[in-house]
């Protein structure tokens, strides 16, 4: 076991392998009319990427996309959902712990953005603009887009 990385539980000495928890990560696939993506620039981050982050204890799904959506795009009002993809759990280097990602379909009934607390820029984008980026996230926005 890893005990370098936090969320890991020894059980070993209850006859149990080790054990991992996980930071649950939501993201927000939204789109316009045109077929473009929302995409935020999250405070102190340089790339663009769909608005989302981490689960808090005790939230649902909805009032946790509620929330990211708020803190990074102000969204407001109602909205569906509905899961589109959910990734591998992976090593979160930066802050050494687990972290499995939900990204989810958003359809809002308020199609008004701006940046929130966490964001500093928010705009509609053709995610074929990010297909090729050199940023990680960037990619990965064209990838989520191809699911819905």
């Amino acid at each position: 076991m890893n005990n370098n990385v936090h969320g890991a539980i020894n059980q070993e000495e209850l006859g149990y392998a080790a054990d991992y928890l996980f930071r649950v990560s939501i993201k927000g696939l939204i789109r316009n009319e045109n077929g473009e993506v929302l995409v935020v620039k999250e405070t102190g981050r340089t790339g663009w990427d769909i608005p989302g982050g981490g689960m808090d204890h005790g939230e649902d799904f909805k009032q946790a996309i509620a929330r990211e959506l708020y803190e990074e795009v102000k969204l407001t009002g109602g909205f569906t959902y509905r899961v589109i993809a959910a990734e591998d759990p992976a090593l979160l280097r930066r802050a050494k712990i687990w972290q499995i990602r939900l990204i989810f379909e958003v359809t809002p009934e308020n199609m008004t953005f701006e940046p929130g607390e966490h964001g500093d820029e928010v705009m509609f984008i053709n995610p074929e603009q990010l297909k090729d980026s050199d940023d990680f996230a960037e990619r990965k926005v064209y990838e989520y887009s191809l699911l819905a």
